[in-house]
């Protein structure tokens, strides 16, 4: 545990807030964590700034993204699916097969997608490869989904692409039963934009399932499987073995299968899988995992044991047991890119594997985004999310008094999030995102009340409203009390609040 940090005249970009949802708060974030002891010290370590893309200063450039946004919002959403990948292999065809000029690594799991894939990414940087990365859904921006060589691609190289394949999407659409899907657009673009750029390595994250996910018209040489458990059971089946046979789709004929710690039943499905196609599989606590980790300044030290060895005091900006495992994932998928554990024995270089975590960052998922009280955004959204964010935040935070502000999908498992936050939720407010697909705020208060009991649970249907009632609950006990605010629920939700918190958009 290092000394607390000096006072800076560095301007804090949380300053803004104040304007944004007119509270007021002007605490001294120094002198707080001076009179509060070691309370929020691990949440003002170094870790890096969350990269998530502006909207364009050039008003010309903004006015044709928002037209190529108001294109792609004509087709079907990511919650309206026809299971097949007639539509997305047919634009592969007619642009030449784009997604087999360069290798890849596809991730798919029901939770920690988006970190492993951050982490795969970062780590293949440090190596010196050219990267892709397709991740979904995006925390403010469309571009975010579509990164090269680490970075969200501009926004004049997304007009470009679409613009590029767009009369080839027409044909698709005018040839197939239904036109193609907002996702299977972004993922074509992606493809493109990939073969385009050029990378080395495609690191692309399943929107849903796997065998008919519009992702998979790819052959990837290590398919990665994030722990999987029960969501969007009315698409993908009931148990997880069901859903772990839809996932299992994206294992290919003689790849490397990393597994993350599963329940019995999907791993049992997933090893039959890998089995049937000659995969070779590398299970977490068996072939590769994590052997330590500890709490430190901004996120956790550990040491991760691959496919060629141990890599010791490797820090990792980011918090939660999952994120360790997330990185243990990460590095046995790239340890198997490069052959390590088979074709080579030796393990890859610390110094680069610790530059890579070192530098790694997730936005939205146990972010702290402002201090005094401290304010965390996760994007859980389901009961295994939420479960996994209530034990991180435990970890990392000595909170004596945690509010949180809760806005949901309405096709979710409400009741199971909210129970899972319950223990650690001194009083709740609940909230709805922008989006049609947003649980009513008095539907979502209806559930809470049960689960939380009406004295603990406040409405506010607006999220500015909400975020400014939250803090003020936090602050209740006083100046340097331990109050903080979670940010939780949805992607959605937590990206709208990031804008409001951080004022970039």
């Amino acid at each position: 545990m290092s000394d607390h940090p000096g006072t800076s005249d560095t301007p804090d970009p949380l300053d803004g807030f104040d304007e944004l949802i007119e509270a007021e708060t002007t605490r001294d974030p120094d002198l707080a964590v001076i009179e509060a002891g070691s309370r929020t010290l691990r949440t003002q370590g170094g870790s890096p700034q969350a990269q998530v893309p502006t909207r364009p200063e050039d008003p010309e450039i903004d006015k044709a993204l928002r037209e190529v946004e108001a294109d792609l919002a004509t087709r079907w959403g990511e919650t309206k699916l026809e299971p097949s990948v007639s539509r997305i292999s047919a634009l592969m065809d007619i642009l030449g097969e784009p997604q087999r000029s360069y290798p890849s690594i596809h991730i798919t799991g029901t939770n920690g997608k988006t970190s492993t894939a951050r982490m795969i990414e970062a780590l293949l940087g440090a190596f010196e490869l050219r990267t892709g990365r397709y991740t979904s859904p995006h925390v403010q921006s469309v571009t975010e989904r579509i990164s090269l060589d680490g970075a969200p691609i501009s926004a004049e190289r997304f007009i470009e692409t679409y613009q590029d394949i767009k009369p080839y999407i027409e044909m698709v659409d005018a040839q197939q039963e239904h036109r193609m899907s907002f996702f299977e657009v972004l993922t074509g673009m992606a493809y493109a934009a990939f073969a385009d750029a050029p990378i080395d390595v495609a690191v692309v994250e399943v929107g849903m399932g796997g065998s008919w996910d519009a992702t998979n018209v790819i052959d990837a040489d290590v398919a990665v499987i994030t722990p999987i458990d029960l969501d969007h059971t009315d698409r993908l089946g009931e148990t997880t073995a069901e859903i772990a046979g839809e996932k299992g789709g994206i294992i290919k004929q003689g790849a490397t299968v990393i597994l993350a710690q599963q329940p019995v039943d999907a791993a049992q499905v997933l090893l039959k899988k890998a089995v049937e196609v000659d995969a070779t599989v590398a299970r977490e606590g068996l072939e590769f995992g994590v052997v330590a980790r500890q709490v430190a300044v901004g996120g956790q030290l550990v040491t991760l044991r691959g496919l060629g060895g141990e890599y010791p005091e490797v820090y990792l900006p980011l918090h939660g047991a999952h994120q360790a495992h997330n990185a243990a994932v990460a590095l046995a998928a790239v340890e198997a890119f490069f052959g390590v554990g088979a074709q080579r024995a030796e393990p890859l270089d610390i110094d680069a594997v610790r530059k890579a975590f070192a530098g790694v960052s997730s936005p939205g998922r146990m972010e702290v985004v402002r201090r005094s009280p401290t304010v965390v955004l996760d994007a859980a959204h389901n009961p295994a999310g939420a479960a996994v964010t209530a034990e991180a935040v435990q970890e990392a935070f000595d909170f004596t008094r945690l509010i949180g502000v809760v806005g949901a999908s309405g096709d979710k498992n409400v009741r199971g999030l909210l129970e899972a936050f319950e223990p650690i939720f001194t009083e709740v407010v609940v909230t709805q995102n922008s989006t049609a697909r947003a649980m009513d705020a008095d539907e979502l208060a209806a559930i809470a009340v049960e689960v939380f009991g009406e004295e603990r649970v406040q409405v506010e249907p607006r999220l500015p409203d909400a975020l400014e009632a939250a803090i003020t609950l936090a602050e209740e006990e006083g100046e340097f009390a331990g109050g903080g605010v979670l940010v939780t629920g949805s992607v959605i939700t937590v990206g709208e609040a990031r804008l409001l918190l951080l004022g970039k958009g």
